[in-house]
């Protein structure tokens, strides 16, 4: 790829500014930041934002515009397949309170059901995860469940601002089915409503809402944020911890290996199924930072100690990172079966499959 196109690919989509609402539409209350007498800022001042944009914790943990036009200009992509059909699984049912089910819808995007309330986490269904219709990462395989087929959707999940993981031709199809309440990072308000949701709260990261009978806490994460060159980090990324019906569910966004496995571990000492990402972590030199490699996972599998690991982040869109499309699911099992693991600790579904999962006491 030359560096007119990368640039190209690059660009497009403006920078979010901040609405910050409760999930009954109502004023959230932030604290005022740090120096706010001073002088006004976006977003509270913290260890990872100084007001205006966010950073991670971890020193070295960012990537600079060069190291990405570096990437962009020398990849050494391995192959994959043009097409790869879904076996049919059938549609997800609504479960009631006293069950736990993960729907594998692919890459980022889940049905997870807990407590009696439903979740859809980062859904994309369009055909390239790109800010343009015509060039960037192709999906290989289909949505495991339409939309249509999916029961209806209580809250949804926005993990941060990438393409592959806010798609607002999706978001639009959505609001259309349900008008779910929506929970994200600080900053993805206003981009979110593009798409016509308006019952949207923004947290922070160990911030906490209750929606739709759960709670839902915004986790920290180890990656960075853009829809474009000019509004890099100018929006939060994280994942969640879902609390319902006894149940505690983690879906973790994208993100490098980072001590804030061990943190959240700590503040949630009994998980009973945690979503990790395995893919897009090739070449390791660029992507280590923000994306997992299996062997990553597994190690942040042990430090959370769930009843059970789910893989996402793999097998979906074509060029979005270097690896070769079953890859992740090679490496995980080596790196599994390095640490003595079985099997169903730490496994992956088929596109459209539907997992009960066992709650512990």
């Amino acid at each position: 790829m030359d560096r007119r196109r990368a640039l190209k690919l690059l660009a497009g989509g403006a920078a979010a500014v901040p609405v910050l609402a409760r999930a009954d539409g109502a004023a959230a209350t932030v604290p005022p930041a740090a120096g706010a007498a001073r002088r006004a800022t976006r977003f509270p001042v913290s260890d990872h934002s100084d007001g205006e944009r966010f950073f991670n914790v971890v020193p070295d943990s960012d990537r600079s515009f060069g190291q990405v036009l570096r990437w962009m200009t020398s990849r050494d992509k391995q192959p994959w397949p043009d097409r790869v059909e879904n076996t049919p699984y059938p549609a997800p049912a609504k479960v009631g309170p006293d069950k736990v089910t993960a729907t594998f819808i692919g890459h980022a995007t889940f049905l997870v059901q807990v407590g009696g309330v439903a979740f859809l986490t980062d859904p994309v269904y369009s055909e390239r995860a790109s800010p343009v219709g015509f060039a960037g990462p192709r999906r290989v395989r289909d949505p495991g469940q339409p939309l249509s087929a999916l029961p209806k959707v209580d809250v949804l999940l926005v993990s941060h601002n990438h393409y592959d993981h806010l798609d607002l031709d999706t978001l639009e199809q959505v609001k259309a089915l349900w008008d779910p309440a929506v929970v994200t990072g600080l900053g993805n308000g206003a981009l979110l409503g593009q798409a016509g949701l308006s019952r949207i709260t923004e947290l922070d990261w160990w911030q906490s809402v209750g929606v739709g009978g759960a709670t839902v806490t915004y986790t920290p994460a180890q990656h960075f944020s853009a829809r474009g060159i000019f509004d890099r980090n100018k929006a939060l990324w994280g994942g969640f911890m879902i609390q319902a019906g006894g149940a505690t569910v983690y879906f973790a966004g994208d993100t490098g290996y980072c001590p804030h496995f061990r943190e959240v571990a700590q503040r949630f000492p009994r998980l009973d199924l945690a979503l990790l990402p395995i893919g897009a972590y090739e070449p390791r030199w660029f992507m280590r930072v923000a994306h997992m490699n299996p062997e990553d996972a597994v190690q942040a599998h042990l430090d959370l100690n769930p009843g059970r690991s789910i893989g996402k982040h793999f097998g979906t869109f074509r060029d979005l990172t270097d690896e070769a499309m079953d890859a992740p699911l090679r490496d995980l099992a080596t790196a599994r079966a390095a640490k003595g693991l079985a099997e169903d600790s730490f496994t992956t579904l088929d596109f459209g499959q539907t997992l009960e999962i066992a709650v512990g006491g």
